[in-house]
This record gives structure tokens, C-alpha cells and sequence, in this order.
């Protein structure tokens, strides 16, 4: 890969009318997966203006690209607590723990799904960037529950599909400050980076589109347990969200949770737990769904906060 740094060039003719996505691939020798995630991540400026993917570029239009470090091929590492719910030729499906990120990143130094999973002999697809093998979507590494990995590339292309098209089932449960009201609802509103550039989240105009539908399942004096479904997958989407409208997720001191309520509870982390996913499978097309069980962090607090109710 190219070396890393801020880089300004004009499309050449040979581009002319490409779509934006393929221009960067080929100027920049990426694979259009990452050439995409640049442009989505705001990485890429065309005549100094944020683009989409398909966007077409017009021969000599100036592009302005952050490229980012070149990662290493991830080192495999043993992951405790990572348990295997489910594999075939085409998917691994995950039970994920806390503190463990989905793959490396710049600044993490904790362990990742993807590590744990080439220590135990999993082979992995490689269509998209070296420390992202066989990643279709991530977890926020303090989330628990589960994912599902692509081994092979034919399961690599049709998962990225499905989660960009909103055709796989995302249900999280949450453990909210307060009492929502209504009970059940729908918060629909953009997400970007927060302004302070601090690495949250937050509702922000021209953020990216958004929505994330609720509904109570069990009320407690200072909390509600709620099951979340999401239909899109921006960074922090829940926990962002549930903020937005104040009732973050106990534990969540990122986004304003109360630290009183977390400790009592006995939470260093907030509550949400990814607890069923269900998808196409992308060898035969038969529809599969994965359950898991509250981890016991999060089974814990459930306890107490029912045994005060």
C-alpha cells in the first residue's frame, strides 16, 4: 500500500468520468472496499468538498486524500473468553466479549476478534484491508455479544451487501437511564463525529442518516431494560442515540451516563449486549438468526436493580 500522509492530485484523463470509489483505487493502488471506507470516514475531498463513492470525478478535478498508515498483517493471539457459536466453509459467527475490539486499529493495544481467530486456526477472508480480514461489521470493543465474520470471499461480498442494504436483523438489549417515553419509539437523526473531535459520536446536521428503533421490555426504579433494532450501523449508533434523547446506556460514561448508578450496579462498562442476529446465509441463501446470553457483568445488574424494584 502507498505510504500514509495527506496527498493532493488532480484526476488524470485515463478517469476521466469514474466513479469516485475506482479513481481512488487505482490512483492509490487500494482495493475499492478501502478506497470506499476512505471516502465514507471523510477521508477524501473532491474540489474540496466531502463526495459519495459513486460520485464521477471529471478529468483534472483536484482530490484531496488523507491516507492512512499501513497496517500490518494482524499477529494472531489467543482471546479468552472468545467463544465460536457457529462456523461452515463460508462464516464464523462470534460470541464477543468485553474488551475486545473487532480488529486492530491505531491506538489499541487490547485484544481483537480477528487476532483470536487466526490464533485458533480460523482462515479468514482477505478481500478487504490486511487488518480487517473477513470484518462485514464491528462491535464498539465494550459492546458484548454477536458477530459473524466472512471466510470465504463469496460470504465477504454477499455480508457487506447485506449490511449495507439493511437486510440483516440487528437486535441489541440495552440497559437505559430513566424511563423512555413513549415506551417504545423510533430516534431517527444523522451521526457524525462529535464537533470537539474527541473521538465520540453525536447527532449532527449533515451527519450520516441514521435510525435505531426501541421498545421497553422491563422498567426498574432508575432504569429500563429496552430491545434495540437497528437499521443502519454508524459508529456508536445506540449509544448515541439513546443520549440524544437522555437516556444513555447505564454505564456509558462516554456519552453522560451516571457514574453513581454504574457503580452501584457494579458496571465498568455500559450495558448493551448484541443479543440476536439473523441473516441470509451467503452459501445457500437459507435464513439463519444466533441468540446470546447476557454475560455476567450484565446479568449481574439486572439482579440487583430487580431485587430494588
Amino acid at each position: 500500500m502507498t505510504a500514509s500522509g495527506q496527498r493532493r492530485v488532480p484526476v488524470p484523463d485515463g478517469l476521466d468520468g469514474e466513479r469516485l470509489d475506482s479513481a481512488l483505487a487505482r490512483l492509490f493502488g487500494l482495493s475499492r472496499a478501502r478506497a470506499a471506507e476512505l471516502i465514507s470516514d471523510g477521508s477524501v475531498l473532491v474540489g474540496g468538498r466531502p463526495a459519495a463513492k459513486s460520485d464521477r470525478v471529471p478529468a483534472g478535478e483536484w482530490l484531496d486524500v488523507t491516507l492512512p498508515p499501513p497496517a500490518a498483517q494482524p499477529l494472531p493471539e489467543p482471546v479468552p473468553g472468545l467463544v465460536v457459536v457457529y462456523e461452515d466453509a463460508d462464516i464464523v459467527v462470534v460470541d464477543k466479549p468485553p474488551g475486545v475490539a473487532a480488529h486492530p486499529t491505531p491506538g489499541w493495544t487490547g485484544p481483537t476478534v480477528l487476532q483470536g481467530l487466526l490464533a485458533a486456526g480460523y482462515s479468514l477472508a482477505t478481500s478487504g484491508a490486511a487488518e480487517r480480514q473477513g470484518i462485514v461489521h464491528r462491535l464498539d470493543a465494550t459492546t458484548s455479544g454477536l458477530m459473524v465474520l466472512a471466510k470465504s470471499e463469496r460470504a465477504y461480498s454477499a455480508l457487506k451487501r447485506a449490511f449495507r442494504d439493511r437486510e440483516v436483523d440487528k437486535v441489541y438489549h440495552a440497559l437505559v437511564q430513566g424511563h423512555p417515553d413513549p415506551l417504545r419509539g423510533t430516534v431517527d437523526a444523522p451521526i457524525g463525529r462529535h464537533p470537539s473531535g474527541d473521538g465520540r459520536f453525536a447527532v449532527v446536521a449533515g451527519g450520516r442518516p441514521s435510525v435505531t428503533h426501541y421498545d421497553t421490555l422491563e422498567a426498574f426504579r432508575a432504569a429500563s431494560l429496552a430491545e434495540i433494532v437497528l437499521e443502519t450501523g454508524r459508529t456508536h449508533q445506540i449509544r448515541v442515540h439513546m443520549a440524544a434523547i437522555r437516556h444513555p446506556c447505564v454505564g456509558d460514561r462516554l456519552y453522560g451516563a451516571d457514574p453513581v448508578l454504574a457503580a452501584h450496579l457494579g458496571l465498568t462498562r455500559q450495558w448493551l449486549h448484541a443479543v440476536r442476529l439473523g441473516f441470509a446465509h451467503p452459501g445457500d441463501g437459507r435464513r439463519v438468526e444466533f441468540t446470546s446470553e447476557y454475560p455476567a457483568d450484565l446479568a449481574h445488574a439486572l439482579d440487583v436493580l430487580r431485587a430494588e424494584s
